[in-house]
């Protein structure tokens, strides 16, 4: 017999579903385009469970049918799925390695980059985009950043990273064009880590 999901307790997701997640993706895109610059997201959608607005925006704006998700064992909680499996239609996959996107709500947990899927040489886009939630995207350790979308360099400062994250970025970067790229969200602002820039600490 097929279960029904209960959905009276679910948040709801974009006011006006077009629109936010038009604007929501225009946003995503700026954040690609002008790597190292925090962009406030124009709606702030709903926390739902551990997750930030932010990474609900981007939940709602890049996940559907066809991209499984990853979520680490802070966000996998049953709200959450409820949620994405009701606005979203995601499926969920038990290994980072399988996802298209992964949601990392304790990033002193995350696996290590090199854990998710890092695409091919032929199919480089397949690589798992990963969602990282942060304390803060300013008050951590700075590290410079440089590459496409970044005139000179970029001094940022993420906050509330395992101490290997930065040590470990360079042979991401070095596998471009695979690797995987990185969407940091705090509150209802986002910071894009795209696989092809470098940064040193």
């Amino acid at each position: 017999m097929m279960s029904v999901m209960d959905t009276s307790g679910i948040e709801p997701g974009f006011t006006n579903p077009v629109f936010d997640s038009q604007d929501t993706f225009r946003r995503i895109l700026d954040a690609y385009a002008y790597v190292g610059r925090p962009q406030r997201l124009g709606f702030e959608a709903t926390a739902v469970g551990p997750l930030a607005p932010a990474t609900v925006s981007v939940c709602l704006t890049l996940a559907d049918f066809e991209t499984p998700v990853w979520l680490d064992s802070r966000s996998n909680d049953i709200d959450v799925r409820n949620y994405l499996g009701f606005h979203c239609g995601t499926p969920f996959v038990t290994g980072a390695d399988e996802a298209a996107f992964a949601i990392v709500a304790d990033p002193m947990t995350m696996p290590r980059l090199a854990e998710f899927h890092l695409g091919s040489e032929l199919e480089p886009q397949t690589s798992t985009t990963v969602v990282v939630q942060v304390p803060c995207l300013t008050g951590g350790p700075p590290v410079r950043w440089s590459g496409p979308g970044i005139q000179h360099e970029a001094s940022v400062a993420i906050e509330g990273l395992p101490s290997w994250f930065w040590e470990e970025w360079p042979l991401n970067q070095e596998l471009y064009p695979i690797g995987v790229d990185v969407l940091f969200t705090s509150g209802n602002a986002i910071i894009a880590l795209p696989r092809s820039i470098s940064v040193e600490i």
